[in-house]
């Protein structure tokens, strides 16, 4: 199962590259990837079906599974198996999946750009809902859940310069986000309460996890309203129609065989263990019924034969969940069974409609006529697919249709509610009847008053997937007991029933068979007299349009959003500050004030002398930020705060912190200096709407407050502190003595990960502001200017053409020379430090040498990835401030960017890496090794996670280096240039002033 999931997230990974090479005939390849996974779970299904007896009282349908350690700290773990329910849902999600893909090939066009990143989406769609089904953990469950979300809404946003197809993707992002994590929430209760997150180990001990009560009630109505999203039951049920903005190939995989199928298969999951909770019943059955006759009843009004199969499957839906939520072994046999058939000939319905689409450029149906005449072939497998959706015999849906009647007539006789049901069943199957007859008369008759469309012919390679859905179609009703042989493992999980119901075409004169001739008799008349239903539907719709009420409620949150932001985002830093600070203040303040401060056990000023200084001195810094008249002055003073914290840790004994703490205060301030290049250099009245005295207050009684909270916090202290631990954690579990970097790489290695994914998106963010074409990874080399000319003052007297003598001169004269540095062949005279550019020749490789060894010494001695990647990218800092910015383009070859990419990349793998040899994520291992008179040596693997920290960091400040510095001075030197030039227009050289 891993390696089918593995695989089919591979492949997506890879599918840019191989649409590059082959374009759309790349459709074929990747199709193949699902098509072997079939082969794969036809070959292994009777191991599957045939899970072990004994084993289904403690775990229902458990093995075969496949179960590897996740966090074990939280319990986590990537558990899956595959019993029946699990295996009849891959059929689809495989099966249909390899058809769509194969059919893409033909239904997009050669040129289209996206199809590389559509194809791989549709691919990873398909490893999310195979992940899905086969999931045996609550959390791992809601993960591929969430999974499937973004990637129907990335597919369903396809046309992105649409901006029906972008609001048709937010709404059904929205929606069904919203569900999911509604669901988390009932997940979590489910889990906690039971004491376990395997599902089957819930459905086992359902009976006791049930006897919790309310509690268990409640998570069980949460995860339900997960379900109904998903699967667009009412009042949920808007966002699907109009995800028929996605690609036809995305609606026939989505939303007929894989992603809707997800609420149904989760109701079909808990259903033998927890349908008898309190709020199941009208969940599942209510809403399940009241869909399916509300997507019947729209169907019928619509004119784009897409939309009519939209609403259908709103209505087949509802009809499944009712089904396959009715807690009985008949219904649970009965309802598998309609998802096998509406799965087959849904999609090949929606494939068919995007053939019209295709080569009639239309689906109107008031514009279509004649195609049964123009396309034989496609009007065969369309009349056999719409007559299996409308339950003609001898088709599949028929047989699948008959044996829900046969079910729910059994259960009629129990009670008014059961009566009402089949009453309601019966209503909604005539409206589908109705709808089928609709969509066929609507896309193949030939119309009066409409003259026939013109129809390209269909090629065999496009029409082959929905034939092929087709086919089975047929054949599938030809042989029902191969597929009840499928079906009765699960439907073995609940009660026996009294009478069972068994697939077949024909059962004799039964009240089922009585009920579905007045079926299609009653769904044929609605369609003959269908101008008259149109008009009563004219009268009545809309009674209740729960779009409209999803477009007030978004905007209404528009409007309450934009009224909040109004009144909080002023555009002034002391507002945000005073706000941020006075909520710092109130949340420990009011706890101390409610329940009084502890008194302090042994309370010291200061440890030494040098304490006090450094205290001292941090104070006159800040105090004297607050009178700096000048940004560079107040800067500079700022960092003296940072400095003096580094003396204080490094006095403290916590070397590597202070090395950080030293790093990370230069970097910063290089970066506020170069970004104070394009501020004025005085610093004007404040105009803060805060009022001085309030500013002042906030400002002293911050600290105080937090002081106070820092010592009432380390006074009530009860239990020995775990920090006296972490020496012993990181030399045993780590492998290393530097009890700081045995934290970040190995020990809370997860939230290190998460920082650095971070650190990337801080980058990005501060490219994105500087740049607004492109992120500036291809900058201007050395060679592509003038020598001596970069920041030169135009205020020489020269003429341009003897700038540009001089130009070619020195560009002649250094053509000789091999210079490290760049600055003799690029700067002008004015801008360039001889003595600064000495230093840099001397200490630069010295400062990258250094930083490769805190790297790779950080495990024992102070250091590490993220002080060695800081020291690295000072050293590119000084060569860019001895350089300018063309000696920082041929220092790093490499764009920002690159490094960034590669870095969480590196980090990643090395997490995934010990998978691969039996061990957890993250996990780290300890080589050790001898080099004979060199000594012995210990390598922990945790050192690549720490190269991919090195890597990070030195691309962050890269790409503040490019973006405050290069991308500044070069808009300067236009400005400057731009300058020049209009004063040289004003005063041309030689003519008349």
């Amino acid at each position: 199962m891993l390696l089918v999931l593995i695989s089919l997230f591979a492949v997506a990974m890879l599918a840019p590259l191989i649409f590059r090479v082959m374009r759309r005939a790349a459709f074929y390849v990747l199709a193949a990837v699902p098509a072997l996974a079939f082969v794969w779970l036809i070959a292994n299904f009777p191991r599957f079906i045939h899970a072990d007896q004994s084993a289904l009282n403690e775990a229902p349908n458990a093995p075969p599974f496949e179960v590897y350690e996740w966090v074990p700290v939280l319990h986590l773990e990537l558990a899956f198996r595959m019993d029946a329910l699990a295996a009849i849902l891959c059929l689809l999600i495989l099966g249909v999946g390899a058809l769509v893909l194969f059919y893409c090939a033909r239904y997009f066009k050669n040129d289209d750009p996206y199809l590389g990143s559509f194809g791989a989406q549709l691919l990873a769609f398909a490893g999310a809902m195979f992940g899905l089904v086969t999931s045996d953990d609550l959390i791992v469950l809601f993960i591929f859940w969430e999974i499937t979300t973004i990637l129907s809404y990335l597919l369903i946003g396809y046309a992105r310069e649409r901006i029906f197809a972008r609001r048709s993707a937010h709404q059904a992002l929205i929606v069904t986000t919203f569900g999911g994590l509604v669901m988390l929430v009932g997940l979590i209760i489910l889990g906690e309460t039971a004491e376990t997150y395997r599902i089957s180990t819930l459905l086992s001990r359902a009976e006791e996890i049930v006897a919790n009560g309310v509690l268990v009630d409640i998570a069980i109505l949460l995860i339900l309203v997960g379900a109904v999203s998903k699967s667009a039951l009412v009042p949920f049920h808007f966002w699907l129609p109009g995800a028929m903005a996605a690609p036809t190939p995305v609606s026939a995989y989505l939303h007929a065989a894989a992603m809707v199928k997800a609420g149904v298969y989760l109701v079909a999951r808990l259903a033998p263990s927890f349908s008898e909770t309190a709020y199941w019943e009208i969940t599942v059955l209510g809403l399940g019924l009241w869909t399916m006759l509300v997507g019947g009843w729209r169907a019928l009004r619509q004119t784009d034969i897409k939309l009519v199969l939209a609403y259908g499957t709103v209505s087949q839906l509802g009809f499944l969940i009712l089904v396959v939520g009715s807690g009985t072994a008949n219904a649970a046999m009965a309802g598998i069974a309609l998802m096998l058939a509406h799965g087959l000939f849904k999609a090949a319905l929606f494939l068919v409609v995007g053939i019209i689409d295709h080569q009639a450029g239309t689906r109107d149906l008031r514009q279509l006529s004649g195609l049964w005449k123009s396309a034989p072939k496609l009007f065969v497998v369309a009349a056999l697919s719409a007559a299996s959706m409308a339950a003609v015999p001898p088709l599949y849906g028929f047989v699948a249709k008959e044996a829900v009647y046969e079910t729910f007539v059994q259960q009629a006789s129990e009670g008014p509610l059961e009566l009402f049901m089949l009453i309601g069943i019966v209503a909604g199957s005539m409206l589908t009847v109705a709808y089928s007859a609709r969509f066929f008369w609507g896309g193949f008759a030939s119309k009066k008053d409409v003259p026939d469309t013109k129809f390209k012919p269909v090629p065999w390679l496009f029409l082959l997937s929905p034939a092929i859905l087709t086919v089975f179609t047929v054949v599938m009703a030809f042989i029902p007991g191969v597929f009840e042989t499928i079906i009765k493992p699960y439907a073995g999980l609940f009660p026996a029933a009294e009478e069972p119901v068994h697939l077949g075409l024909w059962h004799g004169f039964t009240l089922a068979l009585g009920l579905s001739v007045l079926t299609l008799l009653v769904g044929a008349l609605l369609f003959v007299t269908r101008d008259g239903v149109a008009s009563l539907q004219d009268r009545l719709y809309p009674l209740l349009d729960a779009e409209r009420f999803y477009r007030l409620t978004i905007g209404g949150l528009d409007q309450v959003a934009v009224w909040v932001t109004g009144r909080t985002q002023r555009g002034q830093l002391s507002f945000y500050l005073v706000i941020i600070l006075l909520v710092a203040c109130l949340a420990p303040g009011t706890v101390m004030l409610l329940y009084g401060i502890p008194e302090p056990g042994n309370l010291t000023a200061f440890d030494s002398p040098v304490q006090l200084i450094i205290g001292a001195c941090v104070a006159v810094g800040a105090i004297a930020t607050i009178f700096a008249d000048k940004r560079f002055l107040s800067v500079l003073m700022v960092s003296v705060t940072g400095y003096g914290m580094a003396i204080f840790f490094a006095v403290q004994g916590a070397p590597d912190l202070a090395l950080t703490q030293l790093l990370v205060e230069t970097i910063t301030l290089v970066a506020f200096v170069l970004a104070l290049r394009v501020l004025p250099p005085e610093l004007g009245p404040s105009k803060s709407a805060i009022p001085k005295p309030i500013r002042i207050l906030v400002a002293v009684l911050f600290p105080i407050i937090i002081v106070i909270a820092a010592i009432a916090s380390m006074s009530a202290r009860i239990h020995t502190p775990i920090s006296l631990e972490f020496p012993h954690l990181a030399y045993e579990g780590g492998n290393g003595k530097n009890v700081v970097n045995v934290a970040l790489v190995d020990l809370r290695v997860w939230d290190t990960f998460g920082e650095i994914t971070v650190l990337a998106a801080a980058a990005t963010g501060v490219a994105s502001l500087i740049f607004v074409m492109s992120r500036g990874d291809r900058r201007r080399r050395a060679t592509d200017v003038a020598p001596g000319t970069i920041g030169r003052t135009r205020r020489t007297g020269k003429t341009t053409e003897q700038v540009a003598a001089l130009s070619v001169a020195r560009r002649f004269m250094s053509s000789t020379t091999d210079e490290w540095l760049l600055a003799g062949r690029t700067l002008a005279p004015e801008r360039r430090s001889i003595i600064f550019e000495v230093v840099t020749r001397l200490i630069f490789h010295t400062m990258i040498l250094v930083s490769i060894y805190l790297l790779l010494a950080g495990h024992n001695a102070p250091g590490g990835g993220f002080a060695g990647g800081l020291l690295a990218g000072l050293a590119l800092t000084v060569r860019y401030l001895a350089g300018g910015r063309f000696e920082l383009a041929e220092a790093s070859r490499v764009s920002a960017g690159t490094l960034l990419g590669v870095g969480i990349a590196i980090a990643a793998f090395s997490g995934i890496a010990p998978l691969f040899f039996g061990g957890q994520i993250f996990e780290s291992a300890a080589i050790e090794y001898s080099l004979g008179i060199l000594g012995d040596h210990k390598f922990v693997t945790s050192t690549f996670f720490d190269i991919g920290v090195y890597i990070v960091v030195l691309g962050l400040v890269m790409d503040v280096l490019t973006s405050l510095g290069s991308e500044i001075d070069q808009r300067m030197e236009s400005v400057d240039e731009n300058h020049s030039h209009s004063k040289a227009a004003l005063h041309p050289v030689g003519g008349n002033k």
